[in-house]
């Protein structure tokens, strides 16, 4: 097959909060045209800085950055935008452009229909449900038409459907796209290699084959860079055993001990940085407040289609121990059930009073951007101390640096990873859950669900994520889509 020409190319490239704290450690690569690329690594390891850098949105401390001639960029991102929010889809669609095309409407309905959604024009962003904004994110990106896309988590709260209709652009798009994504399975459909970020090390290589090859090519050269070592590593003390042996005798012992001493230097330059897989978080549990009356009443539940609201009948009482997953295609109301179920506004249903509350919301706008990590676990503490706080980040990849750091300047993941750690400290009667495997590296999602399944108080949990809800009990499911079918009672 002919290699296209290359149109991303990183030389010596470093990035970081600070020398001493880089994120990218002189990172050198290159990307072809019309190849389509996972960008993969630990959550907080930079992967969505590389898109800003390509985009220009960040500038490196050191190195260069080439991009073709004439070369056009759209990035899909993971979160809408707040300012953008009070927008209408017309209005949001019209700054993809300099200047606006004659047959804009007809580009928007073109783009829309790709990513599986119908949206009146005049409708105002913040009307839509976090999976349909998902859904504009990939259609803003994708109206442009660009030479390379950047998808930045684009299956998060995307239904089935939503997914199936991504995939199957991806593998028509004849153009360069780099994605970032924890959903194996959707990577492994199109991607046709692998840029690693390693976390520790700071730097990128490159892998070819699908997704599934090269998380199996990274595991296998860590066990042999064990092994290697390993072997070195005997070497090395059976040498220094015969040294501190040989060293005290005279004549030709001693000579031996001076060359077994330049063979222990040789075998210390030969052992081999072995590259870290990714961390996994440790097994957690989520204590739980111990409140034996009805925590949730849910009389009824307003359901959405054809973007207007109907109102049906559901009759759910939720006691300690109840687990509830609400199900329902993006766009009926699953989010917006859940969020007034918080606040205290839907009608006919209520929250016991006393009860706390855990909330993972999908765009962690529940959390204090403004506040260090190390505040935002703080703050679920009655009486705060310092040793607790940090063995709970540390339990959560949160080191440190990242407890120092800002919330709103910690990555998607990590602001994900923070939301739980923060529920152990709460010891919430109730947790309520809307998309909570959104942006968490998969690994990761094992240790979530074993947690959840064992939580004993009450929880309330919106997904997508089918494997992951597998491993969790539910005592009741609330399928929302089958409330409007002709013979559910209003």
């Amino acid at each position: 097959m002919e290699l296209g020409n290359v149109v991303i190319r990183f030389e010596g490239v470093s990035y970081g909060y600070s020398s001493d704290n880089l994120l990218l450690d002189e990172v050198s690569f290159s990307v072809r045209e019309d190849v389509k690329l996972t960008v993969m690594g630990q959550n907080g390891a930079g992967k969505s800085t590389i898109f800003k850098l390509i985009t220009g949105e960040l500038k490196p401390d050191k190195g260069l950055i080439h991009l073709t001639s004439g070369t056009t960029i759209a990035i899909a991102k993971q979160v809408m935008d707040r300012d953008f929010l009070e927008k209408t889809v017309r209005e949001y669609f019209t700054q993809a452009f300099e200047e606006t095309p004659y047959n804009l409407d007809k580009r928007i309905a073109e783009a829309l229909l790709v990513v599986n959604l119908t949206a009146p024009l005049d409708k105002l962003l913040k009307d839509f449900s976090g999976g349909q904004q998902a859904r504009l994110l990939l259609a803003y990106a994708l109206i442009q038409e660009p030479d390379i896309l950047l998808l930045d988590e684009p299956t998060n709260n995307l239904d089935r459907d939503g997914i199936d209709h991504l995939t199957a652009f991806l593998i028509m798009y004849p153009k360069t796209v780099l994605v970032i994504s924890h959903d194996a399975d959707f990577l492994n459909s199109f991607t046709e290699g692998v840029l690693h970020l390693d976390i520790y090390s700071g730097k990128v290589e490159k892998y070819d084959g699908n997704y599934l090859d090269a998380v199996s090519e990274i595991a296998a050269r860590v066990e042999r860079d064990r092994a290697r070592n390993a072997q070195l590593l005997k070497t090395i003390q059976d040498r220094k055993d015969k040294v501190n042996f040989f060293a005290h005798k005279g004549g030709k012992m001693r000579k031996l001990a001076s060359k077994l001493k330049n063979e222990v230097v040789e075998a210390e330059e030969n052992l081999v940085d072995v590259k870290r897989d990714d961390r996994t978080i440790s097994e957690f549990s989520i204590p739980h407040q111990p409140f034996t009356e009805p925590m949730v009443t849910i009389d009824q539940v307003k359901v959405v289609k054809n973007h207007s609201a109907e109102e049906f009948k559901v009759g759910i009482s939720l006691r300690r121990g109840n687990h509830l997953l609400v199900r329902g295609p993006n766009g009926i109301g699953k989010s917006t059930l859940l969020r007034a179920l918080a606040e205290g506004s839907q009608e006919g249903a209520a929250i016991a009073k006393d009860v706390k509350v855990g909330y993972y919301r999908q765009d962690f706008s529940g959390l204090d951007f403004n506040q260090t990590a190390y505040q935002s676990l703080s703050a679920m503490m009655d009486q705060p101390d310092n040793e607790t706080i940090r063995r709970t980040g540390a339990r959560f990849l949160l080191d440190g640096d990242a407890l120092a750091t800002a919330v709103g300047a910690l990555s998607e993941g990590q602001k994900g990873l923070l939301s739980f750690a923060r529920f152990t400290l709460l010891a919430p009667g109730l947790l309520i859950l809307d998309e909570p495997t959104n942006h968490i590296n998969f690994r990761h999602l094992p240790v979530i669900a074993q947690a959840l399944n064992e939580f004993g108080g009450c929880m309330i949990v919106v997904s997508h994520a089918e494997d992951f809800l597998k491993e969790i009990r539910f005592d009741k499911i609330l399928e929302l889509d089958k409330l409007i079918q002709p013979n559910a009672k209003k």
